[in-house]
């Protein structure tokens, strides 16, 4: 070891996607992912900020919800199309751990965003009476600051100690992004710290955030078990299907690939986490606004809006 004195390479080489046939097949659908993921998310957003209605405290989650899915989106598939497509696989040192803290950031704000909705329907549901007390919008505005403080301060915490290791082994990345494990596993001088701080970063960004949701919704159905009315009982349910819907999206094709590994090769592994990282952010949008009422009345509120100001100009330039 105290012979090496290339530490730091000028670039890291991304080649996930290099030797699986039939790839632009792929990259067409990834495409179409992205638009919609930006349409839909750009549109629940701006539908939260028009309709006064929906400044709530669990709109304030599902706006910031939209919002990291967007800018992770943005931040990834551009990226990973300028790396196939253009062919430009060579990233540079600095940036390779850039784009993977924004990356992992966004990534991360999915689960976190879940717990703040999960909590939020844990206390609609167990106490009704005390919601507008105990769930405020300055209370979810601090809880979801908070959340963004967390994802920072711990990605920091993983990714700068990496950028102290030898990169003296390969500079090649078999994936689509600058992935935390693969890049650690290229170094040659392995730190103990970083691969415990590794681990600890998928504890904290996936496995709590499931273990908390799982609590939450546990006490929610033994809440409900206890309501004598059937009628009441379906009622306090379907305010919680949307929110069940995102949770199945982002964690079962995670828990499925992460069960598999051992079974599945590795262009099948890196097909499955590109497609969940990619179409949770287009589903989302469309889960809120087909599952939940008070968006689609918004909507409707909206579009009536604004065919009655079309009627209304025309009706001037007429007169």
């Amino acid at each position: 070891m105290k012979n090496i004195t290339f530490v730091h390479p000028a670039y890291f080489i991304i080649s996930g996607f290099i030797d699986i046939p039939d790839m632009k097949y792929y990259y067409v659908f990834l495409f179409f992912v992205y638009i919609v993921s930006v349409l839909g998310n750009t549109a629940v957003m701006g539908i939260i900020c028009l309709d006064h209605k929906l400044r709530t405290p669990k709109y304030i989650a599902v706006f910031n919800l939209a919002f990291a899915d967007l800018f992770g989106s943005s931040a990834m598939v551009p990226k990973v199309f300028d790396i196939f497509q253009f062919d430009h696989r060579y990233i540079p040192y600095d940036d390779c751990f850039t784009f993977m803290f924004f990356c992992y950031a966004c990534l991360a704000m999915e689960p976190f965003n879940l717990v703040a909705l999960a909590y939020d329907r844990l206390i609609a549901i167990i106490f009704p009476l005390h919601y507008q007390l105990m769930v405020t919008c300055r209370f979810m505005f601090s809880l979801i600051a908070s959340f963004w403080l967390i994802v920072s301060t711990f990605l920091l915490i993983a990714v700068v100690p990496l950028t102290t290791l030898s990169y003296c082994k390969s500079v090649v990345i078999n994936s689509y992004v600058c992935d935390y494990a693969l890049v650690h596993k290229l170094a040659c001088n392995e730190n103990a710290l970083t691969l415990f701080t590794g681990h600890s970063l998928s504890v904290l960004i996936l496995w709590l955030p499931l273990v908390f949701i799982i609590s939450c919704y546990s006490y929610i159905g033994y809440a409900l078990s206890k309501v004598a009315a059937v009628r009441e009982r379906v009622k306090a349910f379907k305010t919680c299907t949307s929110h069940l819907s995102l949770v199945a999206i982002y964690f079962l094709p995670l828990m499925f690939t992460f069960a598999l590994n051992a079974y599945i090769d590795a262009n099948t592994r890196l097909i499955n986490m590109s497609l969940s990282t990619v179409i949770p952010p287009m589903l989302n949008p469309i889960i809120y606004v087909l599952q939940t009422q008070e968006i689609r009345v918004s909507v409707k509120k909206l579009l009536k809006i604004k065919k009655q100001s079309k009627v209304t100009v025309k009706k001037a330039i007429l007169k």
